[in-house]
């Protein structure tokens, strides 16, 4: 467990440089990064990146359990938007130096099954003294991580932890620098404390103030909701069904990614709990989570959409099923796969408005979830991309 006392004077070095920077850079955060509220143009989706910046030292243990089980509900509210954004998730974890780490970048995608199972494997280890290498935690979410250029992509990041910076490293490029650039490049920083250290709440909240974001406090826990409801296993059952509709066709070694990528699915699919798996059914069967579960050169979608003739895609790059078929037969494979997986995405998510509407009922019950860490997420998220023209209904939290 981490020390809760350190040298008396480097804590007044880091709230001086604190309150120093937010002071100083106050004008310029402002008036930065103006975002765009105008209307998309014709036929462009509106679009969403999110990076969790998360310490992953000991003390942490209870917050990244609770960020494992809560990812997809969290990813659902974001989809939940009326103009079904695109959604691309990215992490970077951080400690300390003196660690197995400072920090881990994981980029921006719209796989998310790829970026949790990294999250799977992440262990609360490390630290020792109360501050953390914030400073480089914020640095690379900001330089190492593809943000776009687009004015219109509502582009945010949650920095989540229990530690204040290191203020006393002089190498460091601190906080109050970067977050000017984040300012100018249009992303919004907000910042969810774990527990109660008292030197951590004045820097995440001067974060917060110059990353335009939002300061919440969640208990070492992070408040988690966990409630398992009636429709869980049908939901995971069916999404293993609407998985297994997936047909991969290009080269050897396009197949061999593709396989690679159904062996990880299929590893998360056996350690998933069914309440997690019910919930990624719900955001696979989505329009934001097209692309989490297609992947890349999927067969089905790729002829059923136009995008490529079945004539125009050789035979040893085909499905090895498909391969000895006349084009007929798998023409009628593939059209069948197609009727399947639109029958499965409809009885997902009837099934899911189901499950909704007894979550919401069971968290009314309950005295309501303000306090979990998906629901501050979720209105965060609500409000701050209202500025890109995403529009959230006032209750559609997801569970």
């Amino acid at each position: 467990m981490k020390r809760t006392s350190f040298n008396s004077k480097i804590v007044a070095l880091a709230l001086l440089a604190i309150t120093a920077g937010g002071i100083g850079l106050y004008p310029a955060w402002q008036n930065a990064g103006a975002i765009s509220t105008g209307p998309l143009p014709a036929g462009q989706q509106h679009r969403i990146e999110v990076v969790f910046i998360l310490d992953t030292t000991s003390s942490m243990s209870g917050l990244i359990q609770a960020a494992r089980d809560k990812i997809w509900s969290i990813a659902n509210s974001m989809a939940s938007a009326q103009q079904n954004p695109d959604i691309k998730m990215g992490l970077v974890a951080f400690r300390d130096r003196g660690d197995a780490y400072v920090t881990r970048v994981f980029d921006l995608s719209s796989d998310l099954d790829a970026m949790y199972a990294q999250l799977m494997d992440f262990r609360a280890e490390g630290g020792g003294d109360a501050p953390e290498s914030v400073n480089q935690a914020l640095y690379d979410a900001i330089h190492k991580i593809g943000w776009s250029q687009d004015d219109s992509v509502y582009k945010v990041a949650f920095l989540v932890g229990d530690a204040p910076p290191h203020m006393d490293y002089a190498d460091d490029v601190r906080y109050p620098l970067t977050l000017a650039l984040a300012a100018e490049r249009g992303i919004i920083v907000n910042t969810i404390q774990s527990g109660q250290h008292q030197l951590t709440r004045p820097a995440w909240r001067n974060i917060a103030a110059l990353g335009r974001g939002e300061y919440f406090q969640v208990e070492d826990s992070g408040n988690a909701v966990a409630i398992a409801t009636p429709f869980d296993a049908e939901l995971s059952n069916l999404s293993a069904q609407l998985e297994d509709t997936r047909m991969y066709f290009g080269d050897a070694e396009v197949r061999r990614e593709q396989q690679a990528r159904l062996d990880a699915v299929k590893k998360l699919r056996e350690e998933l709990s069914e309440e997690a798996l019910a919930r990624r059914a719900t955001f696979n069967a989505s329009a934001s989570g097209r692309k989490n579960f297609l992947g890349k050169s999927e067969l089905v979608d790729a002829v059923t959409s136009g995008e490529i003739q079945l004539d125009e895609i050789e035979t040893e790059e085909l499905p090895a099923s498909l391969q000895s078929m006349a084009p007929a037969e798998q023409m009628q494979v593939i059209t069948d796969k197609a009727r399947q997986r639109e029958d499965l995405q409809q009885r997902i998510r009837a099934l899911s408005e189901s499950r909704d509407r007894y979550l919401e009922a069971e968290v009314e019950a309950a005295g309501g979830a303000s306090d979990s860490l998906d629901e501050k997420i979720y209105r965060a998220v609500r409000d701050q991309a209202a500025t890109v023209g995403l529009t959230y209904d006032d209750d559609n939290a997801k569970y």
